[in-house]
């Protein structure tokens, strides 16, 4: 049987902030043994198209040298990546995309 490869955790559970612990050593984010390690633990589905033109489109831009909010969407211009529907960005739109894209 052939097993199918996957790029991302469909097992992946929900983020829960972890609840501080008084004891020391005694605070875990998961209970070792008891979740399975895969290779894509924080992918909820594999990546589209669009968001690997959109990070490699950011290491470009980062490799600039541009750290302010304002120079990456000045970046993402400059080298012709547009939003999702083809308009220019902003910084207001580039703050929604990538909140949308880390839910």
């Amino acid at each position: 049987m052939k097993e199918a490869v996957l790029n991302f955790n469909p097992f992946l559970k929900p983020w829960l902030a972890p609840q501080p612990n008084n004891v020391a050593g005694k605070g875990k984010i998961e209970i070792p043994g008891e979740v399975e390690n895969h290779i894509w633990q924080t992918r909820k589905a594999e990546p589209t198209q669009y968001e690997n033109e959109l990070g490699d489109a950011l290491e470009r831009v980062f490799e600039t040298g541009a750290i302010e909010l304002d120079d990456v969407v000045a970046g993402l211009n400059r080298i012709g990546l547009r939003t999702p529907d083809g308009a220019p960005w902003t910084v207001e739109r580039f703050r929604a995309e990538i909140t949308a894209l880390a839910q």
